[in-house]
């Protein structure tokens, strides 16, 4: 069965749970304009995203004086579209790609490799087919660097990507056999790139490359399938896997239902993702305008980035200059969530994982820093109760609404309303 749609118009919360959900945040008028609206049409209307960036970025990853500086001005590039961006649910979707086709800045250090790795995670962000999504990341050089495939050659094979191929990007875990990594492995030889190696080239732009005489032609058996088969086929084999759709679309849900998906509603996904050959972006308009969305409140704990987007697309995307924006990036690994660059190949846990006693700290100095500091922006209209806690009378409306603009900003970030969405 697959998920059932909102019969209702959008109320003023139901616009601000979508807001929330989809695009980090938003300010009163923004809400405002989508309450009576369709909920088909405005999910629909969220994933009609192109591919333009936002003008006057002051990050250029190219104009780095080395690996490291370049890889900063590519998390502050992209810090920067996230906040000022016209597509926030294109970049949280991208973010929430990130977390899946796992790459890392260890071993990563090459500016163009970054810029093509996020430019996939755009144009597939709520892509028609995630069998093309996934062969376009597996023939990445970032993704080729990062999990070795570059090495995997005809006799000597390598399988961290084949591995991981399966285990964190279709099937998942209990769904294929050693064999079949070893096999896939066989067939992904020769898979590699040329040019962007080492530090002295971290500005080259790297090209993939299939090097036919590395390619291991034999015949294979994959996920209970022989043949004489190339990447190509394994990835076709393993995104058409029946666990595929329900393995991908938990990590959906993860992203904008809950942070414990409910199983049912997984399987709805799942039976939509079969049905339509795994359209991502069918997917994804089903379930952001679903019963199952609009019932899912407070369910997320947001994430280091996320909570800092949202603080500032909902205080209405005040200016700050460069430094600012690239200490909040990393104000957010030491939350937690260094962009491109996750815990483990695995990526982050999230949920409860975001949440301890240093973390919670920080969170209110980046909400203080916000609000009350001199440096704060200008809240001569600060946001109603409603854009910073998806409630038009939370619990603590009149406790709130006795304080003043900055003083109730504040106090609005820190609360469990605003860091839950």
């Amino acid at each position: 069965m697959t998920l059932s749609p909102l019969s209702r118009k959008l109320t003023a919360e139901d616009a601000a749970h979508f807001l929330r959900r989809t695009a980090f945040g938003a300010t009163d008028a923004q809400i405002r304009a989508l309450a009576g609206k369709d909920a088909r049409s405005v999910a629909r209307a969220a994933l009609a995203f192109d591919q333009s960036l936002t003008p006057k970025n002051p990050f250029d990853p190219m104009q780095g004086a080395g690996p490291g500086a370049s890889i900063q001005l590519t998390r502050g590039a992209w810090l920067y579209e996230m906040v000022y961006g016209a597509w926030p649910l294109r970049e949280k979707l991208a973010l929430t790609w990130s977390n899946h086709f796992v790459i890392g800045t260890d071993k990563v250090r090459n500016a163009p490799a970054l810029a093509g790795y996020l430019g996939a995670l755009r144009r597939h962000a709520a892509a028609p087919s995630f069998e093309r999504f996934t062969l376009e990341v597996a023939q990445l050089p970032a993704m080729l660097r990062y999990l070795d495939n570059d090495q995997n050659r005809k006799g000597k094979p390598n399988e961290n990507f084949s591995r991981e191929l399966l285990e964190l990007f279709t099937t998942g875990i209990g769904h294929y056999t050693e064999d079949d990594v070893r096999e896939g492995a066989r067939a992904l030889t020769g898979w590699t790139f040329t040019g962007g190696r080492g530090n002295t080239q971290y500005l080259v732009e790297p090209k993939f490359a299939n090097q036919t005489g590395q390619h291991d032609a034999g015949r294979k058996t994959y996920l209970g399938q022989s043949g004489a088969f190339t990447g190509e086929d394994i990835v076709r084999l393993a995104t058409a896997h029946p666990n595929t759709a329900l393995f991908v679309s938990r990590k959906l849900h993860r992203a904008f239902l809950s942070d414990t998906p409910d199983e049912a509603a997984v399987l709805g996904s799942a039976e939509t993702w079969r049905r339509t050959g795994g359209n991502v972006g069918a997917v994804l308009e089903e379930l952001l305008s679903s019963e199952a969305f609009y019932a899912s409140r407070a369910r997320i704990i947001r994430s280091p980035v996320e909570y800092i987007v949202g603080a500032l697309r909902t205080l209405g995307q005040p200016t700050f200059d460069a430094k600012t924006l690239l200490n909040l990036t990393q104000t957010a690994g030491r939350m937690g969530q260094l962009l491109l660059e996750p815990d483990t190949v695995k990526g982050w846990d999230g949920g409860r994982e975001w949440i301890n006693d240093s973390t919670l700290l920080l969170r209110l100095q980046v909400a203080a820093g916000l609000t009350l500091t001199s440096k704060a922006p200008n809240l001569t209209e600060p946001p109603s109760l409603l854009a910073l806690t998806g409630q038009e009378r939370p619990a603590a409306a009149v406790l709130l609404s006795s304080l003043k603009g900055r003083q109730r900003t504040y106090l609005s970030m820190i609360s469990p309303e605003f860091q839950l969405a």
